[in-house]
């Protein structure tokens, strides 16, 4: 898994770009680059990298990955702030997936903050 490409289709692979972000070696230097790992996760099935990069306020009880849904393009549309020195940042994007249902995908704008010095997930429009 570590030398194939990354599930996010940053161009790099899993190892190079989301792997050590999901096995906790390092921590995320810009908003995007979290939510490209959180999509990773949902295409992997890691609920716990989803679940560990939520803010606390907004994270639910049992964070769940539905296995039946299968994750299949990232197209990152805009970001706004989310870098190295911001304290906010906001995230569009759309994830294609397949599924049970046929194709469809998911339109968002997420919003990321700094909780103890690291991104994280707290909230979307879309």
């Amino acid at each position: 898994m570590e030398t194939a490409r990354c599930p996010c289709l940053s161009g790099e692979t899993y190892g190079e770009c989301c792997g050590p972000l999901h096995r906790q070696a390092v921590t995320a230097p810009t908003a995007v680059q979290l939510m490209r790992s959180r999509y990773s996760a949902f295409a992997l099935g890691d609920a716990e990298h989803l679940a560990r990069t939520w803010h606390s306020s907004t994270r639910p009880p049992v964070v769940d990955v539905d296995p039946e849904v299968r994750w299949t393009r990232l197209d990152v549309l805009h970001t706004e702030g989310g870098g190295p020195f911001d304290q906010t940042g906001t995230v569009e994007f759309r994830a294609h997936h397949r599924g049970a249902a046929g194709a469809g995908s998911q339109h968002e704008v997420s919003r990321f903050v700094r909780e103890d010095g690291c991104w994280v997930y707290l909230d979307a429009d879309g």
